[in-house]
């Protein structure tokens, strides 16, 4: 007991004999010294965790609130802004924040996007500069927020500032101790955050249209105050832009690993539809989700005191054996796929399906378009932390 650590390097690259090790030597629910928490390691346990808002909460408006008490008063824009973000909320206020996105994002609405992130796509590629190319930079950063962009109404050429400011948030976001974050840059990205879409939203009110952003303002589910709208921007841009960057950087870094993956995808292209979750089990972006219980409670035998904090491993559910057939191997044909990388329950991610979308034609487009791609460098192996793993330069050629 006490020695599973979600951010060990086993458990980043050799993931399946980690936690299935873990699992069988501490139980599906154990206390991490490293994390100096309770891990629960089972998809089991990981589910219920998520169903469970009753007794786990994921309200960090109080982890904010302290934060801010150990900075400046400026720091306070921070902590106000992400106070309404509905995933930081339990309901009633997380409903509240909730609704109207969720009506804003139906699955029709999302259908209707594949158009604009094929333009996106093909832009993107349109601008690649000679024949080596780091994909990071070039291909997963870009796509993500251009469409995010375009669904708020932004400008295309406003991506560059959403990407600094979404790059600076992250400190505080995948922070372990938030109070310790350095201040200056997560003041002045929240700050670049509020006085954008403000006006932003001040247009859409103004002069609607059919954008996200404009249907959230006139909703019929909720009205949000001007500063929940902002919230709720700024969340769609730092959960549309940073996490399905990275699912994106992550699959085209294994594709480029496994090349007979690669063209296992271009000779049988039907793979696709199953695909894209297979690539979420075992490298999408989030490896670990926080919780704090609420209410004293017992879960697999271990007794949880109000106060404790609780990590949902997503990678731990996602590799195990009593769920999925052969965990280690990456079957990109895996149906049924219960992957829990966009969460479950109460706080599944609204924009699960404008990822997988994203991904889908992002990833398809770009080997096909370039059969013989190869990489130009080495690839870093993967790392990362205990909330997700880092980001990886791509260096490719693309044809030769």
């Amino acid at each position: 007991m006490g020695s599973v650590d979600l951010a060990s390097t086993e458990s980043i690259r050799t993931p399946t004999e980690y936690f299935r090790a873990a699992r069988a030597s501490g139980g599906p629910l154990q206390w991490s010294d490293a994390q100096r928490a309770w891990v629960a390691l089972s998809h089991a346990e990981v589910e219920a965790g998520f169903r469970d808002s009753a007794r786990l909460s994921a309200d960090r408006t109080g982890v904010f609130g302290r934060a801010a008490a150990r900075h400046s008063p400026a720091f306070g824009v921070v902590a106000e802004l992400l106070s309404g973000w509905m995933n930081f909320r339990d309901d009633p206020a997380h409903l509240r924040l909730r609704e109207p996105v969720r009506a804003a994002f139906t699955p029709r609405a999302v259908g209707a996007l594949e158009q604009d992130v094929r333009e996106i796509v093909e832009r993107t590629i349109a601008e690649f500069d000679g024949p080596e190319v780091e994909l990071y930079e070039a291909f997963a950063r870009p796509i993500p927020a251009l469409v995010i962009a375009a669904l708020l109404g932004a400008e295309p050429e406003d991506r560059a500032r959403f990407q600094d400011w979404s790059d600076d948030l992250g400190a505080i976001v995948f922070s372990l101790a938030p109070g310790e974050v350095d201040e200056a840059p997560l003041v002045r990205a929240t700050e670049g955050f509020v006085e954008f879409f403000t006006r932003l939203i001040e247009r859409a009110r103004a002069q609607p249209s059919d954008d996200v952003l404009s249907v959230l303002v006139r909703s019929e589910v909720g009205e949000l105050s001007t500063m929940e709208l902002v919230g709720a921007c700024t969340l769609l841009l730092f959960g549309g832009h940073e996490t399905t960057t990275n699912l994106i950087d992550n699959a085209l870094g294994l594709l480029l690993e496994r090349p007979e993956l690669a063209e296992e995808l271009r000779a049988k292209p039907a793979l696709w539809d199953t695909a894209v979750d297979e690539l979420m089990r075992v490298v999408g972006p989030a490896r670990t989700m926080a919780r704090k219980v609420s209410v004293a409670h017992e879960r697999s035998g271990q007794a949880l005191a109000e106060g404790d904090t609780v990590f949902l491993s997503i990678a731990a559910a996602n590799h195990d054996e009593r769920v999925f057939a052969s965990p280690a191997t990456v079957d990109l044909a895996r149906s049924p796929n219960p992957q829990l990388g966009f969460g479950w329950g109460p706080h599944f991610c609204l924009g699960a399906n404008l990822a997988r979308l994203e991904a889908r034609i992002a990833l398809r487009t770009l080997l096909e378009r370039f059969p013989r791609m190869r990489a130009s460098a080495p690839i870093a192996p993967l790392s990362g932390g205990t909330m997700g793993y880092a980001r990886r330069r791509l260096f490719v050629r693309l044809a030769g």
